[in-house]
């Protein structure tokens, strides 16, 4: 049995080991990255192809005989066509529920910046603003409380509910929109509203859903008109849930009044990606998933699904 990773360096860029895969498979090749021009080359011959981000298509699956399981190192499975493998009868296995605290402090991170201003303050003061100044303190920027501010939330899985429950001990009204009912069994209040509420009424506003036909570029200039324009936006989720020239434009003209996210529609992002011109949206280069604590977990989960495959008894299967 033989098992190909197609892009290994974000999961273990080297404070991790491969080693196990000794114990479990015939034989293994690791890449670190794979050009679109290579990945069928690379994936000759595998019974087991691993990916993160890299594309597997329903012409590439179809040219691969041998293949058997595909095993993707992210939560995401939308770069695979799991039509096409389940068409062939192989199993797509995920990672799911390894990086909730990392994503739900990343939220924070990020807000609290856009609210403190942490990083603007601490490059004034090595400025030599405060050797300079003729109080004991100033503010570089207005610093605002959370406290009786709305933090809502669009979409209520596991991610959103932890991000509810610390939103709850800053003292927040919590309010969530989710396409499935749930029952909210955290330490505090979380109230369910339509999208048109959540819009309207939410002073921080985070995406945690997934990307599916009905949320690409959901967040667009009619969606985002219907926030305050002292609202934030925050995006842990995917990209492309928002459109992102809409996003800057109403960065610009005061439709909203600052956002962070941490993914972008395309990854690396363009030089010509009018966020990266927006001084009111911090971005982050897609590391909430990434402390060694997840990539740990991420790491024993996908040895799980391996092992549990060989077995017969695939797990964790999206398709």
């Amino acid at each position: 049995m033989k098992l190909v990773i197609l892009d290994a360096h974000a999961e273990n860029p080297g404070d991790l080991s491969w080693d196990w895969l000794r114990d479990v498979v015939d034989s293994y090749e690791i890449y670190d990255r794979t050009p679109p021009s290579l990945v069928l080359e690379r994936s000759r011959g595998a019974d087991i192809l691993v990916s993160n981000k890299t594309v597997l298509s329903k012409e590439t699956i179809d040219a691969l005989p041998d293949l058997k399981c595909i095993a993707v190192l992210a939560t995401g499975f939308n770069v695979v066509d799991g039509a096409a493998a389940r068409a062939r009868g192989i199993p797509l296995c995920n990672i799911p529920a390894y990086s909730t605290d990392g994503v739900t402090q990343l939220v924070f991170a990020l807000l609290l910046e856009l609210v403190n201003r942490v990083g603007l303050h601490n490059d004034s003061v090595k400025r030599g603003d405060w050797v300079r100044c003729p109080d004991f303190c100033y503010q570089a920027a207005p610093i605002t409380e959370l406290r009786g501010k709305t933090f809502g939330i669009f979409g209520f899985g596991r991610i959103g509910s932890a991000v509810a429950n610390v939103a709850n001990a800053f003292g927040m009204h919590v309010l969530a929109t989710s396409p499935h009912t749930r029952t909210y069994s955290g330490f505090g209040q979380v109230e369910f509203v339509s999208l048109e509420t959540l819009q309207k009424e939410s002073d921080v506003l985070s995406l945690h859903c997934p990307l599916t036909k009905e949320t690409t570029g959901l967040v667009d200039a009619a969606f985002l008109s219907k926030m305050k324009n002292t609202a934030i936006l925050i995006n842990t989720s995917r990209g492309p849930v928002i459109h992102e020239a809409d996003l800057a434009a109403a960065l610009q003209n005061g439709t909203i009044a600052g956002a962070g996210v941490d993914v972008l529609s395309t990854e690396p992002p363009k030089a010509d990606n009018p966020l990266l011109a927006c001084e009111n949206c911090l971005i982050t280069p897609h590391i909430a998933w990434a402390s060694f604590e997840a990539r740990s977990r991420l790491m024993e989960i996908f040895k799980g699904n391996i092992e549990a495959f060989l077995a017969g008894t695939p797990r964790n299967v999206v398709n």
